[in-house]
């Protein structure tokens, strides 16, 4: 450790440290445009020059190393006047257009500039321009002559998002960022470089001009979309949301979130919103009170269980709803008598875990970023789990070695030490084989009889060294035929490497799902056999099948009776029944991410129309059913019984319940071989293929690109 002394007070840092490093820690603000705690120290704006005793001139703060017994000033004259002089710089070319910036409000170079910028300029000649760039939907580089040339941005491309998409050409005046190419902007973490840009060079183009900072009530809130649960502040102006920006949990998000997470607001005002209860009569929709809405489900239901049993009876959930949301579907189909629910509606594996197992990360999020050695089976790591993607990509920076097996495992803006591109059939070979040659080493049987090859081997030598290491298993793997036997794989492998096994899981609330049971546990039907035609009445929790499922689910169509509960105007053609219900931002409750964690969120904006939270819809219709046990007054109580026996205060789930233990051993024969569906980034769930941004993107019109037909041979083991 070394001690310097600042300001007059004494500050204790590790060696290495920079001055600016020294502030934070002891609360001291520096001004600064270029530094960002997340990002590489480039030392160009200047603008956090302070004087040391001693040096011949003012030194930048972000780039000055701390030496023992240093003396530093940030407030002395020296100081301010060198800061004032950068200030004065950096407004030459700035123009002053604040009335009408987007930034204005929140832009850091004019909180500064009141602080240390001069009441007039000495400067009369002609300001700069720059040519506006178009970099796709999502952000807006419509006034680049406000850059003030910081390369945060291209910085968080290169570092964060792992690829170079904005850089600076020319020299001087003459400088600029841009793609250089003229290309657009695709990382699927771009909107974080608009949070990051200290002026208004870099706005979000949905939000631009619809609102003014200080017009907006800013509420804080959990996302919905992918296991990470990221933090998030939503911003609200006349009950509706205008924006959503990142909520810092050094523990969850660090203080990014995906593009996804950002954008996915835009489908909350869009004209798919279902705002009225309808039924289905003489084959057109029409708009109806709530009364007779569920007067209708009740009796309905009423009639199906008294002509064909409650086993006719079952409830698709998707795991994207609440926590409260999904304990009380369990509760409404299990009241019934039935067992038929199920949240795994991509899965083409449905084999049971161990009683009361809960399938999830395998380790805290954080320690992602720490790994040494990585084994990801089955994941467009990039796709399905950006923040995850660039925590893996923080630990490859420092040395980690990562490796992948899948269907197209490259792409992911990580370097890779090996990669495994294998057809899906073929996992259970190459996992296999990896298996093989760590018996080989460690003299114990093999699972499978499969001969390792030079790939395979380099993976099994990789996690046979190092300390902190993990096997990923991804949403292909948790979709695919055989995902017991992988599962059991990569238990083989974590057992005789010490290597952590986890699933990445796929959604919001993958994790919570399992917890409340929702899913057959006493010889229910699974998701496929229910969309396969298997019941009588259907209760379908924010569910389109065909777009959130494996299996198209038309065989619904001739069930007596399916219910779609739906924020959207979605299942116009299966469904008797629709009732709308909140999104998250209407509703309060709880998502348990990818490590167990548990985030309670309430509600920011009042339901649209006649929308009401899902909890609320199930509880009446139990109530009207005459189900008992459903006497809850909030989603409060709610949540009370789900959590069981886990204490108010605690913030995960009980370390006994989270397993990825397996009883199938993984040579067994089961499943089937067929390509397991994945939905692409800005498919995963409606409110996003509701955004009609994001469905502008790159990585959109990829998805929507009609698919090359081949055929792929491989004997599976």
């Amino acid at each position: 450790m070394v001690e310097i002394q600042l300001d007059g007070q004494k500050v204790e840092v590790a060696e290495g440290c920079m001055v600016m490093h020294a502030a934070e820690k002891a609360g001291t603000y520096i001004p600064h445009f270029c530094y960002h705690k997340k990002l590489s120290i480039a030392a160009n704006c200047r603008m956090c020059l302070v004087e040391v005793e001693k040096a011949p001139k003012p030194m930048p703060a972000c780039a000055t190393p701390v030496t023992n017994g240093m003396i530093v000033r940030t407030k002395s004259d020296k100081a301010i006047k060198a800061q004032q002089s950068v200030m004065e710089f950096l407004l030459i070319n700035h123009p002053l257009d604040c009335p009408i910036c987007d930034q204005g409000g929140e832009c850091q170079l004019q909180d500064l500039a009141v602080g240390y910028g001069g009441s007039a300029s000495r400067y009369a000649e002609e300001k700069r321009v720059v040519f506006h760039k178009d970099v796709g939907p999502l952000i807006s580089m419509e006034e680049m002559s406000r850059c003030i040339h910081c390369t945060r941005c291209v910085r968080f491309g290169q570092e964060v998002a792992g690829a170079m998409e904005l850089g600076m050409i020319h020299r001087g005046e003459h400088s600029e960022i841009t793609t250089v190419m003229g290309d657009t902007v695709d990382s699927e973490l771009s909107g974080n470089m608009i949070d990051i840009c200290p002026v208004g060079a870099l706005t979000s183009k949905p939000f631009r001009y619809s609102a003014r900072t200080w017009e907006l009530s800013r509420r804080k809130s959990v996302s919905p979309h992918d296991s990470t649960g990221a933090n998030l502040i939503v911003q609200v102006k006349n009950n509706q949301v205008m924006r959503v920006l990142p909520l810092e949990n050094e523990a969850v998000n660090e203080c990014w979130i995906a593009d996804r997470d950002r954008f996915s607001y835009e489908s909350l005002n869009g004209d798919e919103r279902l705002t009225q209860p309808m039924l289905k009569q003489g084959g057109e929709w029409k708009s109806v009170d709530w009364q007779t809405a569920l007067e209708y489900v009740a009796n309905g239901l009423r009639g199906i269980l008294a002509d064909h049993g409650a086993a006719s009876i079952g409830a698709l959930v998707s795991p994207h709803s609440t926590l409260e949301e999904l304990q009380l579907a369990s509760s409404l189909v299990r009241g019934l008598g039935s067992d038929n629910i199920d949240y795994r509606l991509r899965n083409a594996d449905f084999t049971a875990a161990p009683t009361g197992a809960v399938r999830w990360l395998g380790m805290p999020i954080a320690e992602l970023s720490s790994l040494q050695r990585v084994l990801v089976v089955g994941s467009n790591l990039r796709k399905d789990h950006p923040l995850f993607a660039q925590r893996i990509r923080q630990a490859a920076r420092k040395g980690a070695s990562v490796h992948a097996i899948g269907k197209g495992a490259s792409g992911w803006a990580i370097p890779l030490a090996t990669s495994v591109d294998a057809s899906y059939d073929l996992w259970l070979n190459a996992l296999g084989g990896v298996a093989a040659a760590i018996a080989a080493e460690k003299g114990v049987q093999a699972p499978l009889a499969i001969d390792a090859d030079d790939a395979t081997k380099a993976i099994a030598a990789s996690l046979t060294g190092g300390e902190r290491k993990a096997i990923l298993l991804g949403n292909a793997v948790a979709h695919h035929g055989h995902a017991s036997q992988l599962l059991a794989l990569a238990n083989f492998i974590g057992e005789h490497t010490g290597a952590s096994v986890g699933f990445l899981t796929e959604a919001g609330n993958t994790v919570g799902a399992q917890y409340v049971g929702a899913l057959p546990v006493q010889g229910g039907l699974d998701a496929a056999a229910m969309l396969n035609g298997g019941l009588k009445a259907a209760i379908l929790l924010d569910v389109e099948p065909g777009l959130d499922t494996a299996v198209s689910g038309k065989a619904l169509a001739n069930a007596e009776m399916v219910i779609s509960l739906s924020p959207f105007k979605a299942n116009l053609d299966i469904a008797d029944v629709l009732l709308p219900i909140a999104p998250f931002t209407e509703t309060s409750g709880s998502f348990v991410n990818a490590e167990g964690r548990i985030q309670s969120f309430h509600a920011v904006v009042k339901p649209r129309g006649d929308a009401r939270p899902a909890w609320k819809v199930i509880r009446v219709i139990a109530n009207l059913l005459g189900l008992a046990g459903f006497d809850f007054e909030s989603s409060q109580d709610v949540l009370k019984q789900a959590r069981g026996g886990i204490a108010a205060d605690a913030t995960h789930l009980p370390a006994e319940r989270l397993s990825n233990a397996t009883s199938v051993a993984a040579g067994s024969a089961s499943g089937t071989t067929a390509a397991p569906v994945v939905a692409s980034i800005y498919q995963l769930d409606g409110m996003v293929r509701r955004a009609v941004s994001l469905q502008l993107t790159a990585d959109a019109r990829l998805a929507a690109a009609p698919a090359v037909s081949t055929t792929e041979e491989g004997v599976a083991a």
